[in-house]
């Protein structure tokens, strides 16, 4: 349980608040490639309660760069997601301002002589890479940091699909589902197995070790693993174990990431990187960098599977509040423990988005499984300690190229007691050995 005034610093975002200062100070993911495919390269940006603009320029010296200023134009205000873009950026319908794609404003064409000549209104615009279908921006006002050296970042872009997704809630609520362990067994729980054949794209549906045993039959048949959460330079370690006999033993491992990702398992051969990225303090969106480490991600087939519950061009889910989240009680008695389809992202959805665009944390009460929320949340108040101490040093992943990546390790296996050397300790490197690809530098 906490306070109401803890709740507060651990949830919101904006640019005064400790806990937005701290996500600044990190690489954020702002939008898709995707969404700059068309013939128009511009698309607005919210995050963390600020209103931007992101563009790609077409044409001259500087095409292709990519610029992520403040949506508002520092002269009178009004929304250059409606610019015209041009050679050297995105210019301003109302006046004619032009805004190059690091926030300079090249051209006022209304101003005589030497009044028109290039200056900074001191509007926002934000450092930004694009890496694997994903655009990252660093918001911390200093030297960016490196981008930390995640398996998604370095495989090739033919091994990486992105996608995301909107949810009708703060971000932190969002983020401690994918830290919970335990809540697959439940909320994700089916109750007729399936195919591994049916498995691709699509998470909780492989099947582990030599038998071929299904995962949805290991998470409902062993509800309660034994935890052990360790923190790394990263963030969190979180080992799930769960004891078939005295001669098998299945082990997931997933990784909160910070500030504010994880590493989990899709499948035996593909990772899910996942960010929880603020709206503003009441909505958020997801974004996933799904790895293949065993061929090239059939990306038409993700995209498809999750378009059937996703609409663009907002990604919001079709299912949502409004319609109870397709909640069918008569499928809730035989099919899902649920009753909300097969598709978790929806399960997910309805645990983070039910209690509200914000959980009143000081009426929970959390148990012992609850211990890598408890971890997080204390690591995290840490952390805006340190930055409000001016102790950047202290903050994880800050530094490039240490704290334990790449990576980082995950498992979804079972590890046989005759066979030592197939442990989840070793697993990863393994497949990371095996995998058809090297890191892109």
């Amino acid at each position: 349980m906490i306070t109401d005034k803890m709740n507060q610093r651990l949830t919101e975002t904006g640019c005064q608040t400790p806990a937005g200062q701290l996500m600044r100070h990190y690489w954020q993911p702002v939008a898709l490639s995707d969404q700059l495919a068309g013939p128009r390269p511009v698309v607005p940006v919210e995050i963390m309660g600020e209103k931007l603009v992101l563009f790609r320029t077409k044409d001259g010296p500087d095409k292709g760069k990519l610029g992520l200023i403040a949506r508002a134009c520092p002269h009178r205000g009004v929304d250059l997601c409606y610019g015209r873009l041009e050679t050297s950026g995105l210019r301003c319908p109302f006046h004619g301002f032009l805004f190059s794609h690091d926030g300079q404003c090249l051209e006022q064409p209304g101003e005589p002589g030497d009044k028109n000549h290039p200056r900074h209104f001191g509007q926002a615009a934000y450092p930004v890479v694009e890496r694997n279908g994903l655009i990252l921006a660093y918001m911390g006002g200093d030297t960016p940091p490196a981008l930390p050296e995640l398996d998604c970042f370095t495989a090739p872009a033919s091994h990486v699909f992105a996608f995301k997704g909107h949810l009708d809630c703060n971000w932190l609520q969002a983020l401690e589902v994918g830290i919970d362990p335990v809540h697959a067994s439940f909320l994700h729980r089916y109750l007729e197995d399936e195919s591994g054949a049916e498995s691709y794209g699509r998470q909780f549906m492989d099947s582990s070790g030599d038998e071929e045993i299904p995962q949805t039959w290991l998470l409902r048949n062993y509800p309660a693993p034994d935890l052990n959460v360790k923190q790394t330079g990263y963030g969190l370690q979180i080992v799930a174990r769960r004891q078939l006999d005295e001669r098998r033993t299945h082990y997931r491992v997933t990784n909160q990431v910070f500030p504010n990702a994880i590493v989990i398992p899709m499948s035996r051969t593909m990772a899910i990187t996942q960010w929880h990225i603020p709206i503003d303090d009441r909505q958020c969106y997801w974004f996933a960098a799904f790895t293949s480490y065993s061929g090239p991600v059939d990306k038409a087939l993700m995209r498809a599977q999750r378009l059937e519950l996703y609409q663009l061009p907002d990604y919001r889910p079709k299912l949502n509040r409004g319609n109870h989240w397709g909640y069918d009680p008569a499928e809730q008695e035989s099919q899902t423990y649920t009753g909300m389809g097969m598709d978790i992202n929806v399960h997910d959805q309805w645990a983070v988005e039910s209690p509200g665009q914000l959980s009143n944390r000081s009426a929970e009460h959390l148990v012992s499984s609850d211990q890598a929320i408890a971890r997080y949340r204390a690591m995290l108040n840490r952390a805006m300690r340190d930055l409000e101490a001016g102790d950047k040093a202290k903050l994880p992943l800050y530094k490039a190229g240490d704290q334990g990546l790449p990576g980082p390790a995950f498992a979804d296996m079972l590890e046989y007691q005759d066979r030592p050397k197939a442990s989840w300790q070793n697993s990863y490197q393994q497949l990371r050995q095996n995998a058809d690809w090297e890191p892109e530098k």
